[in-house]
């Protein structure tokens, strides 16, 4: 079984849509979104996810959600068929951390072959074995400082060292200010990951903060031979669920 995210009470969040971050930007793609995070960032735009009613843990929003409403638990075949009823050739699987399902996770996915699949995770957790045979790019997303989690709990080496090993995984750095990019040198430095697999995107819910945030960062990849990644889900549908 599953537990997905949902777009309304009852109904899973799985959807098409285009990519709207980091390397496969702009592809067609279908989404599934899980639920369940071991994370807590402040600006999470996902915190429907994880921030449920009794979770005291800081979001800049103030809001908790209730559980039954915001989550549903699917079956590993319904999920593929309603995956498979979109006919597009790529996957995005999203959370939440997709990887605190990965025993599940693996299984739907070898109900869908032939699809590319992406896996976007927070790098907290190495993939095992049975899961990572079935990827085929790892959208790596470590959080930095500023998400609010604590250093131990939010940069865990061993998975780190895995993923910056394996040519699969895209790294996405989510850079609020120009304070972020001294830490993001240091990860770089630190796991030996090559520059051009690496991205930059700023924090923003809304295209004015994205805009503005865009326009050093993008001065900064230039410079430094890194890769800008805009938000282009939110520039066209704003911040939005199923989108």
């Amino acid at each position: 079984m599953l537990t997905l995210a949902t777009t309304t009470p009852g109904e899973p969040e799985i959807f098409a849509s285009v990519q709207g971050e980091g390397a496969a930007a702009g592809r067609a793609c279908t989404f599934v979104r899980l639920s369940r995070c071991n994370l807590a960032c402040e600006w999470c735009d996902t915190a429907y996810t994880w921030r449920f009613e009794g979770d005291n843990r800081p979001h800049r929003d103030g809001l908790d959600f209730d559980r039954s409403a915001n989550q549903i638990t699917l079956d590993e075949a319904d999920v593929a068929a309603q995956i498979a009823a979109f006919g597009r050739r790529r996957l995005v699987v999203t959370g939440g951390e997709p990887l605190l399902q990965a025993p599940a996770l693996a299984r739907m996915l070898t109900l869908l072959p032939g699809l590319h699949v992406e896996v976007e995770t927070n790098a907290t957790v190495a993939p095992p074995a049975l899961l990572d045979a079935l990827v085929h790019q790892w959208n790596v997303s470590p959080k930095l400082a500023h998400s609010g989690n604590p250093r131990d709990l939010a940069l865990r080496p061993e998975a780190l060292r895995a993923f910056a090993a394996d040519p699969r995984a895209t790294f996405k750095f989510v850079i609020a200010s120009e304070h972020d990019l001294a830490e993001v040198t240091a990860i770089i430095a630190n796991y030996g990951i090559p520059g051009q697999r690496v991205w930059l995107m700023p924090e923003g819910r809304d295209s004015a903060t994205i805009r503005a945030r865009s326009v050093w960062l993008a001065d900064y990849c230039s410079k430094n031979e890194l890769n800008f990644s805009d938000r282009l889900h939110i520039h066209l549908f704003g911040d939005t669920r199923g989108t």
